[in-house]
């Protein structure tokens, strides 16, 4: 019987180690005293029997707290326990690194935010032997973190899109998860085509109690399916929360038919095509996720160009001929 009973708790505990979010974000309104959390991970949570949302915490009014890498329970309850006595997020990545369950808090990654008389804290951890690529940023009013990445880059347009968004809270955290929408942010969903394989968005008010948000969304797809789940999160979300409606990637205009940009994905060589009967030059940009320009030219039929050199992830192709302006995302693999 207690070799049955130890079975089971190592099957259980190795479904949990495997099940953990690749990147996400916590972050707090300190206008409105709501708390939020977001995530995503290449992980089939179709075969793990937890909620997709297991690895964020909130504290209604208070904060909020993801445990990801190596999960363990017991140091997310842990950390449960000191958001809970009052301590300010440094005060908890402290606690929980120096008292690791495992002796090993090098596996481990957290974000913590929560609000001190009204003022936003937030302290990130990220373990030496987490993997890479790997990185956490503590803003103001969030914390945003991730392992196992295509780059450092996916955090960086996680807070570039957070950052930029106006809506509230909700609106900003499903804004930071579509910074990170490209294929293969966590780097082992590249041979599936997607960022992840499940994601989740939730956000409580002050008068929530604590595991009950009032908005929680969350979706999971299964492992070689090719669906994106960030897509279809965005979908829900904007089945739920009337107030926003998240741009997905691009706003693109009328004519944009009559230029091409194949093929996408691309692996290599990208064509643009202009098709038009004038001798008009078409002006072009290609800007990464961040909004960064990184090739521009002119073209006036068809230009081909090199991009096997190029990192994997979103591109964006803005052209215009004075007179028509388009603007598409180009997914380099």
């Amino acid at each position: 019987m207690f070799k049955k009973i130890l079975f089971i708790s190592l099957c259980l505990s190795a479904r949990l180690a495997s099940a953990q979010d690749t990147f996400s974000i916590v972050a707090v309104d300190s206008v409105t005293g709501e708390v939020g959390g977001a995530g995503a991970s290449c992980v089939d949570m179709f075969t793990t029997g937890l909620s997709n949302d297991f690895l964020s915490e909130l504290f209604p009014g208070v904060g909020a707290i993801n445990t990801q890498a190596a999960y363990d329970a017991t140091n997310q309850s842990n950390a449960r326990k000191r958001m809970n006595a009052g301590d300010t997020p440094a005060q908890i990545i402290t606690y929980i690194t120096t008292n690791d369950v495992g002796g090993n808090p090098s596996q481990r990654q957290y974000g913590v935010i929560r609000l001190i008389n009204g003022s936003p804290k937030s302290a990130g951890y990220t373990g030496t032997s987490c993997p890479a690529s790997k990185k956490h940023i503590a803003g103001i009013t969030y914390c945003i973190q991730g392992n196992t990445l295509l780059g450092t880059k996916v955090i960086d347009s996680m807070e570039a899109r957070f950052k930029r968004e106006p809506g509230d809270l909700a609106c900003k955290l499903m804004a930071a998860l579509q910074g990170a929408k490209m294929v293969g942010a966590d780097s082992r969903c590249a041979s599936n085509g997607t960022s992840s394989l499940f994601a989740f968005l939730k956000v409580m008010k002050k008068t929530d109690t604590f595991g009950n948000p009032s908005f929680l969304v969350s979706v999971r797809t299964h492992d070689n399916a090719g669906i994106e789940p960030i897509d279809s999160l965005q979908k829900v979300f904007n089945s739920k929360h009337a107030s926003c409606k998240v741009i997905t990637a691009i706003e693109e205009n009328v004519n944009i038919t009559s230029v091409e940009a194949y093929p996408n994905p691309v692996d290599q060589l990208l064509t643009i095509r202009v098709n038009q009967t004038t001798e008009l030059e078409t002006l072009f940009i290609i800007s990464d996720a961040l909004g960064k320009k990184v090739f521009e030219g002119k073209v006036k039929k068809e230009i081909i160009i090199d991009m096997a050199a190029w990192s994997a992830g979103v591109y964006f192709l803005e052209t215009t001929d004075g007179v028509n302006r388009s603007k598409r995302k180009i997914v380099k693999q």
